[in-house]
């Protein structure tokens, strides 16, 4: 992420001065309103002087058009899922969003330490949760894959995954972006505290 003014804090960072901008409440554009409200309201009780910044992070797919009409299964970052207790994260959302015939389950396909994983977290079975880059965990991603009736394998994890394995069918990789939702961004904030921090003595 690259702000225009960075240069005018980049000489703090380089001396090892740590701003405090607040807190940033993200993915405010998927998150129910409520769910947004309860974290604001936590905030204000426990860090009633942050100000508090409101994010997007927007769903970037290339080719998304690739996707209207498929059957897709749907690969995310596992312990987003796990430890974080979500049910989908960016590849449902960007399926949903460019017109995917079917989401495909992935369990019945499921090998070895990936079925353990829905075994344990019941809640991740409508994904394929990449849970790690072990020899074993990226044999049995690959296996799960390979055996999927699909028409096309979606990739939302923050490692590029078809570098790492042999996908017999088409793919594509779903990132997120930042973005600020609306006044005050995070870079007016940044900006804000950096100045405070020059007029000190």
């Amino acid at each position: 992420m690259h702000y225009r003014g960075r240069e005018e804090y980049e000489s703090l960072v380089d001396q090892g001065i740590v701003v405090y901008a607040g807190a940033v409440i993200n993915k405010v554009d998927s998150a129910d309103t409520d769910q947004v409200e309860r974290v604001r309201r936590n905030i204000e009780t426990h860090a009633p002087n942050a100000e508090i910044v409101l994010a997007e992070s927007a769903v970037l797919v290339e080719n998304p058009a690739q996707i209207r009409g498929k059957r897709v299964l749907v690969v995310e970052d596992g312990p987003t899922l796990t430890h974080g207790e979500m049910s989908y994260g960016a590849g449902i959302i960007a399926a949903r969003m460019h017109g995917a015939a079917t989401i495909i389950e992935p369990v019945p396909y499921a090998t070895g330490t990936i079925k353990e994983t829905y075994d344990r977290y019941p809640n991740v079975r409508s994904v394929l949760p990449a849970m790690g880059y072990s020899r074993e965990q990226i044999h049995d991603l690959e296996l799960t894959i390979n055996n999927a009736d699909c028409d096309l394998v979606l990739f939302a994890t923050p490692i590029d995954l078809p570098k790492l394995l042999f996908i017999n069918k088409p793919t594509l990789r779903v990132r997120y972006e930042y973005r600020d939702h609306d006044s005050p961004t995070l870079e007016e904030i940044l900006l804000s505290r950096l100045k405070e921090l020059e007029r000190r003595p």
